[in-house]
């Protein structure tokens, strides 16, 4: 699956490499990014965090976790993790971008692009995606993505020592 390669017109979608470890650190240390974002995402973001990751998602067998290349480096990630037991025919799908290249339709993109793969290739019935209330720009891509909202789950997640709603959107094959 090495050669996996997703080519849009704003960005790629690959495998992650060791070599994108330098512009992982460099857009993933941002409060910008990691305020939206589960606390298991570290803040400050450092290389030890960067090797910890693509030690883990470089020798994946079912590739789920890609690097969002725009301009030949790394600048987000976006991935699905499939489930199991009854809910085996879903998947969570999640995605990050360095805030230099928010606005330009790049996330969206990706979103649209690695949904129509996951469901195809995993024969999925349902990807879903959380977001926390605040978060309208990611509400949003999600929403032009083609995902619907489901639900709020009323004071579901504390982020920074504040309860937020928690927008729950899918989208069904």
């Amino acid at each position: 699956m090495e050669s996996f390669e997703l080519r849009l017109a704003t960005c790629t979608i690959r495998p992650w490499k060791w070599s994108d470890k330098n512009s992982l650190v460099r857009h993933a240390n941002n409060l910008n990014v990691t305020r939206m974002l589960r606390d298991r995402f570290p803040h400050p973001y450092t290389e030890a965090d960067a090797d910890a990751w693509l030690s883990k998602v470089i020798p994946q067998q079912v590739q789920a976790s890609f690097a969002i290349v725009v301009g030949g480096e790394a600048v987000g990630a976006i991935g699905f993790i499939p489930q199991a037991d009854v809910y085996r025919l879903s998947a969570e799908i999640g995605f990050w971008l360095g805030e230099d290249y928010w606005g330009k339709g790049i996330t969206t993109e990706a979103v649209r692009a690695l949904s129509e793969y996951a469901m195809h290739e995993f024969n999925l019935c349902r990807l879903y995606a959380h977001v926390f209330s605040p978060n309208r720009a990611s509400a949003r891509v999600l929403e032009k993505a083609g995902y619907t909202l489901e639900g709020i789950l009323k004071k579901a997640v504390i982020k920074d020592g504040e309860m937020l709603d928690l927008l729950v959107y899918a989208k069904v094959n």
